[in-house]
């Protein structure tokens, strides 16, 4: 059982402002102290503080203090880690909150107290994915599409101010408020927690959204997990983590005039991407860090999963504590943070050098070479330099398909076609622009660029340029506080004369929810096969994402999303070819608008202070009146409703009992899918629009709704049914079985071609367990449950892939399906497997973490796997029968 902490000899106190703070004093540890990382240094401190010899041991503590020499044991060595609260956005939220509740239904239906399912950890929840672009280029935009917002998510709505009453310790941030990540910047992060009896502790933070770990530019340790850990770290359990390697990126030297935070990111992207640093922390130092703002640090932490690291970490400094007082935080708090972190030496001072810690490997980049930049068509790690954009994309269209290739015949790269737009003609080719966001926190949380985008909007249209009528433009700022600013230093009418009105404050395009497009506009790409583009300032540019027609996707500035949307196309190079031209024919070149990094901080120094924080975030609780006027359920039991196509219980506590279920082996399992490398959650978990074809369609048709009334899968996710239907839904999805992409698979003992959903309805009559089999980074993109909760519903027993993206594997784990990967330099293929036998998993009484296990076929072939549960932690949970379930035994003993 828990005991005294061992380490509570190492707390130590000071006064400030006539009040005593205790601390652990982590330098009695000595030098091994004072070389680990910074990030390091936050999980140790978690682990001393935390250590009861029970949950947290004084081995963890010794196996963390020694990171220098631990990092690379073979195998990885596991160790606890207790964040200090949880961050949810309502996609990924609302199913956290209907597991709760259904948690509460389990507990009492067993016997116990429900009131015990409560968030133990604090848990903070911004509802930011609802919002769609329905309507864009209009004065009444914004309006109209919040009020569709409240229209279509009435119950969704509703639940989530019923938990905000029936659950203690959880914050709910209404829509409309921003992004959840930039919110968290500049509102919710503590930066440094005060615990009840006065014991001082960094703020720690997990989150359901992979981009969590946009926080680590304030010095914010936090980073993304599956929706079902967050739900565990809620009810008080530790995260259970292999102690990570840890990357040391030095910058140095300083950006060109005329190249923006973005450009720095996407070049870091690719950097990293390039140099492998999955399941990582990196950790940036050096003198050209002092020289970034928050707002730079936050756009290169926010990125993080699109290198592939866990964290990249800028640990706390004086530009730190500059912008808590720039956005408003109390004044009393920041001098207490300056405190702590003095006090226990983790203030850091970036150009003097004399304090870097020890890092795994080190790497450094010289801003002085940064350029230009855009990643894409497919991929947020393919950096491709604004100058050799035009040849690029060229390129792109004839090579074979993949992630730089759409496979073209020569016959028709030069297609064009011609449509009607509001009475006149207009022709679409390859590379033309359709859709043009500035969205995403990526950048709408960094004023420089989206100053910039203002200033370069200003010039354009003192020069006459102008944005064709039938691209879709649309500006979704990550918070109040970015429209203040652009109103306040007068950019926002010429944003808007171009088209980039304030359509919503939430995450929009980049994830999917870019609203319909013109039907002429979208017959003419797909009657022709064009080819044509969306420019976004997001994170996120994979296929099928953004919007079905557009084939090719480019993460850029805010700045170059205006400057593509007024060329009307990618294929264009800036440097020879004009905008446009003046009223006295004079050309019009990207240079001649584009304002310089001095241009911007002059403004930005002037227009974003401390006032508008307050006056955004001093009601941000409060609500719009359509979300004051809900009328939420009371009572700690949600009262469920049978025919609600939004909210339902979900199964996974059905004919739960209080004993540990017997374990059922895995024999005479069918491949529901034969898939390739590089699965996405994008491809495997419901996302964006509902096709009125698909099985998710024909159920909301068979509950009485129209196609206009679907709405996307992520404001269902609520609903189990609708989820499970969209499991492996994407229009981009390869499966060998099939000559085509799509959501199709083979009902193997009959051969028919069916939909995923239907085919395991199909199996699960026969009383046939199911396993994927997949590639390399299976499940790499943003964390998402349903991308694990979704197989479970469909009866997917394993996945045996040749590797796992991290927090995908856990959500696995999670929900009791087992991870397998193949041998190193082995694969499906390699073995001869061609997805169509019958598999036998030969799972021990008694597995061991990583150990090796045998799979064997009807064809005669037997090969061993690696099982793939990483610590004892996740054998416990496989043992339950899912996270959750070990967690309602535990609240019941």
């Amino acid at each position: 059982m828990a005991g005294a902490n061992p380490y509570n000899k190492y707390l130590k106190s000071f006064v400030l402002n006539e009040k005593e703070y205790k601390y652990y004093d982590l330098s009695a540890f000595g030098s091994k102290y004072e070389r680990l990382p910074f990030s390091i240094k936050n999980l140790l401190e978690s682990a001393v503080r935390n250590c009861d010899n029970f949950h947290v041991k004084e081995k963890d503590v010794e196996n963390i203090l020694n990171w220098e020499e631990n990092q690379k044991v073979e195998g990885g060595i596991e160790i606890p880690f207790k964040p200090a609260r949880v961050i949810l956005q309502d996609f990924t939220g609302v199913p956290a909150v209907v597991d709760f509740a259904a948690m509460r239904d389990a507990v009492k239906g067993l016997g116990g107290n429900p009131e015990k399912i409560n968030p133990i950890c604090p848990a903070d929840l911004v509802i930011d994915h609802s919002i769609q672009v329905d309507f864009a280029r209009t004065p009444d935009a914004l309006k109209k599409n919040q009020d569709l917002e409240f229209e279509r998510n009435h119950e969704r709505f509703t639940f989530l101010k019923w938990g905000a009453k029936a659950f203690n310790n959880m914050l709910i941030v209404p829509p409309g408020s921003g992004i959840v990540h930039q919110v968290n910047l500049e509102y919710l992060a503590r930066v440094v927690f005060t615990s009840e009896d006065g014991v001082l502790y960094p703020d720690t933070v997990v989150g359901t959204d992979s981009h969590t770990t946009m926080i680590n530019g304030l010095g914010v340790l936090g980073w993304g997990v599956g929706g079902i850990e967050a739900e565990a770290v809620m009810l008080g359990q530790s995260i259970s983590m292999l102690l990570p390697e840890v990357i040391g990126y030095k910058l140095y030297g300083s950006l060109d005039q005329y190249v923006t935070s973005t450009d720095l990111v996407l070049t870091i992207t690719k950097n990293l991407r390039q140099l492998g640093v999955v399941g990582k922390f990196v950790e940036f130092y050096g003198p050209g860090v002092a020289a970034l703002s928050i707002a730079d640090r936050a756009t290169i932490a926010n990125m993080c999963p699109e290198y592939g690291a866990t964290v990249g970490f800028f640990p706390v400094d004086q530009v730190s504590l500059e912008y808590l007082k720039q956005t408003n935080r109390d004044e009393d708090k920041i001098e207490l943070i300056e405190a702590y972190l003095k006090a226990t030496r983790q203030l850091r001072y970036y150009s003097s050098g004399d304090n870097d810690p020890v890092y795994t490997q080190e790497v450094s980049l010289d801003l002085g070479t940064v350029v230009s930049s855009v990643s894409g068509p497919k991929r947020p790690n393919d950096r491709v330099s604004v100058s050799n954009m035009k040849a690029d994309f060229a390129s792109c269209l004839s090579n074979k398909v993949g992630f730089k290739g759409f496979g073209l015949p020569p016959e028709k790269i030069n297609t064009t076609a011609k449509f009607m737009y509001d009475g006149k003609q207009y022709s679409l080719k390859h590379g033309s622009v359709i859709i043009a966001a500035i969205t995403s926190c990526t950048n709408t949380s960094n004023p420089s660029v989206m100053l910039g985008a203002g200033l370069l909007a200003k010039n354009a249209v003192a020069a006459g340029l102008t944005v064709a009528p039938y691209i879709k433009t649309s500006l979704s700022p990550g918070s109040g506080v970015v429209t203040y600013y652009l109103t306040e230093s007068g950019v926002i009418p010429a944003l808007e004369q171009l088209g980039f009105e304030v359509v919503g404050y939430g995450c929009m395009t980049c994830i999917g929810n870019s609203g319909g497009i013109d039907e002429n506009i979208a017959s003419a790409i797909e009657q022709n096969d064009l080819v044509c583009c969306g420019v976004l300032s997001g994170n996120r540019n994979f296929e099928g994402r953004i919007h079905p027609n557009t084939r090719a996707n480019y993460l850029a500035s805010p700045l170059l999303v205006i400057a593509y949307a007024i060329a009307g196309n990618v294929d264009i190079d800036f440097e020879t070819e004009p905008l446009g031209k003046r009223a006295d024919g004079k050309p019009v070149f990207l240079r001649d608008i584009w304002p310089t990094r001095n241009d911007i901080q002059l403004v930005e120094k002037k227009y974003v202070i401390p006032a508008m924080f307050k006056e955004v975030y001093g009601k941000i609780e409060e609500g719009s009146s359509n979300w004051r006027a809900l009328n939420a359920p009371s009572g700690q039991l949600y009262p469920w409703s049978e025919t609600s196509t939004y909210i339902k219980k979900p199964p996974f506590f059905d004919g739960m009992t209080k004993e540990l279920p017997k374990m059922k082996p895995v024999v005479n399992a069918r491949v529901l899918l034969f898939l390739g490398d590089s699965v996405t959650t994008d491809h495997i978990s419901p996302a964006g629009s509902i096709g009125r074809t698909s099985p998710a369609a024909r159920y909301l048709a068979q509950k009485g709704l129209v196609p206009k009334d679907f709405n996307s899968y992520g404001s269902r996710r609520g609903n189990d049914a609708i989820m499970a239907r969209g499991t492996f839904a994407n229009i981009r999805l390869v499966n060998k079985f099939m000559s085509k992409s799509g959501p199709k698979t083979i009902y193997l003992p009959t051969n028919e071609e069916m939909d995923v959903f239907d085919c395991a309805e199909r199996y699960k009559i026969d009383n046939t367990s199911l396993i994927i089999l997949a590639g390399k980074d299976y499940g790499s993109g943003s964390s998402r449950d349903w991308a694990a909760k979704g197989p479970f519903l469909l009866g997917v027993r394993a996945v045996i892939a040749e590797s796992f993206e991290r927090i995908h594997r856990s959500n696995l784990v999670g929900m009791g399906i087992i991870p397998l990967q193949f041998l190193p330099n082995q694969n499906a293929d390699s073995l001869g497997l061609n997805g169509k036998e019958v598999y036998d998993i030969q799972m021990p009484e008694n597995p061991k973490p990583g150990q090796n296990i045998s799979v064997a076929t009807n064809s005669g072939k037997t090969f061993e796997v690696v099982l793939r549960f990483d610590t004892e932690v996740d054998l416990l949970f496989y043992k339950n029968g899912g996270i959750l379930n070990y967690m309602i035994r535990k609240i019941l003993q």
